[in-house]
């Protein structure tokens, strides 16, 4: 397998062609902005500088890095040559519907069709497709080029063949697989979002303010960051919408959104991205402050 296709350059998507690129494949990155394109291929050589700086990497390999991704604003052309095709759209189910059904149309026959989602069934993206056989849920943490593991979800009908093939490219890329079954929230936040929602309704409920919670769960429980800074890291908005689908899949109540967390989106404050959630974000500042809401 040496062509492998993203579609997504944001985030998640520049991550992912980061990692690729960086171990040999060509990768084609794949936007309906060019604008966005451009800034991914920024933030990748930002990030191999960082690497450098660090002696990880050699100017040699953020070269060659950078030279294995070529960028697209069109699907159809961005994936003809596709052995891989990884969709890191944002967390919407009717895009990634839209979108897989664009891939199925102009992948090449025998190509593995991908999603990087966090939550949605990887048996409906597959679905869509005349080939369910050959959908895969491969679920990279961000950020993307540090972290180890890659969530592999098998959907309903997955073969086994592509299961193994991904578990080995993962491994190839220094990544650790770990293979789950297509429910609701899969393994990873299945088990962290109802974590987050709980940290949110302790400060909603008063029992303790942002600094104690994300405190507690540092000092505590060895996590590198508490929760609250998480859900900002994260996305306010992308927590939300995770728990919603784990509401509505699983059915219970349990794992309700808090009405915190809904009036925090509705209002805007979606953390780091739109520079407040539980902490104020001021660019170029690594120290933690409060948000004044959460003052008391």
């Amino acid at each position: 397998m040496e062509n492998i296709s993203v579609i997504g350059a944001g985030t998640m998507g520049n991550g992912i062609a980061h990692v690729f690129a960086q171990n040999g494949f060509k990768v084609s990155l794949i936007d309906v902005q060019q604008a966005q394109l451009d800034k991914a291929l920024a933030t990748i050589a930002k990030n191999l500088d960082r690497q450098i700086a660090k002696g990880t990497i050699t100017d040699a390999t953020k070269a060659a890095t950078l030279s294995n991704i070529s960028t697209f604003t069109s699907i159809e052309k961005g994936i003809e040559n596709a052995a891989l095709v990884v969709e890191a759209a944002t967390e919407n189910i009717d895009i990634k519907l839209k979108i897989f059904q664009q891939i199925d149309a102009h992948a090449p026959a025998n190509a593995i069709l991908a999603s990087n989602t966090s939550s949605i069934s990887i048996t409906k993206i597959a679905s869509v497709t005349k080939r369910p056989e050959k959908v895969i849920g491969m679920h990279f943490m961000n950020p993307v080029p540090i972290m180890k593991l890659v969530e592999i979800i098998n959907g309903y009908s997955t073969h086994a063949d592509v299961t193994n093939t991904i578990i080995a490219l993962s491994t190839q890329l220094g990544k650790t697989p770990c293979v789950v079954n297509d429910y609701p929230g899969f393994i990873a936040n299945r088990i962290l979002m109802p974590m987050i929602n709980e940290a949110i309704y302790s400060l909603y409920e008063g029992v303790a303010n942002v600094e104690s919670i994300d405190t507690i769960m540092k000092l505590g429980m060895a996590h590198p960051m508490g929760p609250l800074q998480l859900a900002d890291f994260i996305g306010l908005d992308v927590c939300l919408s995770i728990l919603e689908v784990l509401h509505k899949g699983l059915g219970n109540p349990k794992y309700a959104p808090c009405p915190l967390l809904i009036n925090m989106v509705t209002a805007g404050k979606l953390g780091v991205k739109s520079g407040e959630g539980f902490y104020v974000y001021t660019p170029g500042s690594k120290e933690l402050i409060v948000s004044n809401r959460f003052r008391h």
